[in-house]
């Protein structure tokens, strides 16, 4: 039997999984990132998790090749990792240095494009020909799918649509713009707007949850048990992003044509407090043609989509 391995690549934690050819995980390996170590240090990381799943695997099982998925910038092709910030890796030759010390072919791509890959093929994107995927996190990033094929753009930078710049938001961007809607409507921008709120003196029952210093342990989470229990900030906060992410959306189905639009990451986690919103605005928003057939789905492996992806873009790209 030949499986592939796929690797998840974040600032915090590196996922290692194995998968047979229909995306089914058979073993998964986490460990810490410890990106302060140095690029070196986390591919002998990686390296350590992939000889462990093998051995895992047993005899009788072929690992064919490797795929990872980075954050940031990253050039597929070449196997290289352009700049990734919260590794503070610039121009790191991943796959062959990986390669090397594993000994398989290495394949490359962006962490999201990876997630989405995951779920067009494997997941709830499964049978549909045109797949447009976003995930809602940290930040914001899209990816597209065409019949099994990721649509890259120039420089390999399509899908950046947390970066689009929205109508009534004026909040700084890490990336030196200021309006993006991953400031506003990413999980971490929901928290911030939410600590911002509460400083200034905004009545609300995370008032109470979260008093004085306790506020910094806030998460998008907590924001959806506020909003349940009736809480008119949390819900302001959500219903808000939702539309801009619906708004975000119906602009690029407009231009892409998707059949089915997947939405992921841990701002997904929110459920239908943030997707009704998001439906409801991008339905809005498209002409009858486009919005007609057109589906939106949450994600159907969510923390899996990454490793499912890497391994099974491996795969397509060793031709296995």
């Amino acid at each position: 039997m030949n499986v592939t391995i796929g690797v998840d690549v974040g600032g915090t934690n590196i996922v290692c999984g194995a998968t047979d050819e229909a995306g089914k995980v058979l073993r998964k390996l986490k460990r810490p990132t410890e990106a302060h170590a140095g690029h070196e240090a986390v591919l002998g990381r990686i390296a350590e998790m992939v000889a462990q799943i093998r051995e895992e695997l047993g005899a009788g099982i072929r690992v064919t090749s490797v795929g990872v998925g980075i954050p940031g910038l990253v050039d597929p092709r070449a196997g290289v990792s352009k700049f990734a910030g919260n590794l503070k890796w610039r121009d790191i030759p991943v796959a062959d240095l990986l390669g090397d010390r594993i000994g398989l072919p290495v394949f490359i791509d962006n962490d999201v494009r990876m997630y989405i890959y995951g779920e067009a093929v494997a997941g709830a994107g499964r049978g549909y020909e045109h797949v447009l995927g976003i995930t809602i996190g940290t930040g914001i990033a899209a990816a597209i799918v065409n019949g099994g094929e990721l649509y890259y753009g120039h420089k390999a930078l399509a899908g950046e649509i947390g970066h689009v710049r929205m109508d009534g938001v004026e909040e700084e961007c890490a990336c030196g713009l200021s309006g993006c809607l991953e400031t506003v409507a990413s999980a971490s921008g929901l928290v911030r707007q939410a600590k911002k709120a509460l400083r200034e003196g905004r009545a609300s029952l995370l008032n109470k949850w979260f008093p004085g210093e306790a506020l910094e342990r806030l998460t998008a989470a907590d924001l959806s048990k506020a909003m349940d229990a009736g809480d008119a900030l949390a819900a302001d906060i959500i219903v808000r992003a939702g539309k801009l992410n619906g708004r975000a959306l119906a602009a690029a189905a407009s231009v892409l044509s998707p059949d089915v639009i997947v939405v992921g990451g841990g701002g997904a986690l929110a459920g239908e407090r943030l997707m009704a919103p998001l439906r409801e605005e991008l339905y809005r928003l498209l002409l009858p043609d486009f919005r007609e057939g057109l589906k939106v789905v949450t994600a159907e492996h969510n923390d899996d989509a990454g490793i499912i992806g890497s391994s099974l873009y491996a795969a397509h790209r060793n031709g296995d």
